[in-house]
């Protein structure tokens, strides 16, 4: 069948032809945005999951609600070595602008650029050398300490007060979360408790890994009050064939059943795994129906791309004992397992596991689902390592 036509769209972030079985959490963000526009109170959504669920899928629909419902947005995504200052101020800047655009700004817009002026000479140092060119005086004493943790909240408290005197909420969406220090995180929460007390019109939307509540908890309390996490997990059966199905009977093409059932074995209804199932098997079919021949054929080319990339990419960033202890891990099977478990299979001693743990935490390949069991932050990552190191041999030291 002609490749150009290929429906599907496997990548990171890349849309798909159909958002199947997000119906709950598309209706929960049109709640929030309706609700903080008519200044009633409501929770900010933190989605939470795996890798290739498709939760920046989900974040990108949520900024085009937004848009549609009138909100000016940010859409940013964060870095392990870029800080929160330094990757919302230029954004907050062309916001600012933007609402000084409309018939000429106001006192409150004009006070934003002004707080949001002590806010950049406040971080100079985090920012670097990059030059804002706001034409205009900073407010003195006002998000200009240099703790990140006072200002924030005070910046945001101004932008959302010159959304307001332009009648245009505000949402802020960010990705990866995770990737925030205690310090920036803490902020971030102060800023919205800000928000919230003060029924504002600025919402935050935001993605990253299952550790991310857990994160949100400790760096201040009161997190759960202000935000709703909604699990993103992978596709029941039905929404996975639905997901397979729907894009190609709009071009006149079908799945067989059994097509549609082996690849929901193979993918465990994982999106982005679907996707890349779905986008090998239109092209290795020659016409319609796609029949689970054409399945089993064309999994040895997805498990290959899925190899160099998806997985490949994390596995290089591993140092040699990292990979050990992941190895250990998939040596026991897939889903959550025990650190006392592991430690055993490496025959160690468990407290010796602690740094290394913590390391690949924070490296978000893997996450603490309870206290004391660890899991893959990547989905099929356990059957990876199996192949990428066929052979385990246990270590004295780890």
């Amino acid at each position: 069948m002609d490749p150009i036509r290929n429906p599907f769209s496997p990548g990171a972030g890349s849309p798909p032809p159909e958002i199947v079985g997000r119906d709950d959490i598309l209706e929960q963000t049109r709640i929030l945005l309706g609700r903080v526009r008519s200044r009633r109170p409501e929770k900010s959504l933190l989605l939470t999951g795996l890798r290739g669920v498709g939760k920046t899928v989900l974040l990108n629909e949520m900024d085009r609600i937004a848009r549609r419902e009138g909100y000016r947005s940010i859409l940013v995504e964060a870095h392990e070595d870029k800080p929160l200052a330094a990757l919302l101020a230029p954004e907050l800047r062309r916001l600012l602008y933007d609402l000084a655009r409309t018939a000429g700004a106001g006192n409150k817009v004009r006070r934003g650029l002004a707080v949001l002026k002590s806010f950049l000479g406040a971080v100079r140092v985090t920012i670097g050398d990059l030059e804002f060119g706001l034409d205009i005086e900073p407010e003195r004493g006002t998000a200009d300490s240099g703790d990140l943790e006072a200002d924030l909240p005070n910046l945001f408290i101004a932008l959302a007060e010159a959304a307001e005197e332009r009648q245009a909420p505000v949402a802020i969406l960010i990705d990866e979360i995770q990737y925030f220090n205690q310090s920036e995180l803490s902020a971030l929460i102060m800023a919205m408790h800000k928000m919230q007390q003060r029924q504002l019109p600025l919402v935050l939307m935001g993605a990253g890994l299952p550790i991310l509540p857990g994160l949100a908890g400790e760096s201040k309390s009161y997190a759960e009050r202000l935000f709703s996490f909604p699990v993103v997990g992978p596709l029941s059966e039905p929404d996975a064939s639905k997901a397979l199905q729907d894009p190609v009977q709009t071009v006149g093409v079908v799945f067989q059943e059994e097509a549609l059932r082996e690849i929901f074995r193979l993918t465990q209804g994982y999106p982005y795994f679907l996707q890349e199932w779905g986008y090998q098997a239109w092209n290795r079919a020659a016409a319609s129906p796609i029949t689970l021949d054409v399945v089993r054929k064309a999994t040895q080319t997805v498990i290959r791309r899925l190899e160099e990339n998806f997985f490949r990419v994390r596995f290089d960033r591993l140092t040699p004992r990292e990979k050990h202890f992941l190895r250990a891990m998939a040596q026991l099977g897939p889903g959550a397992q025990r650190t006392s478990d592991i430690a055993e299979t490496l025959g160690v001693k468990i407290t010796s596991l602690g740094p290394l743990r913590g390391i690949l935490i924070k490296k978000g390949m893997i996450f603490s689902p309870s206290h004391g069991d660890v899991a893959f932050t990547v989905p099929l990552f356990d059957e990876f390592m199996r192949r990428a190191i066929p052979e385990f041999e246990p270590q004295v030291t780890v």
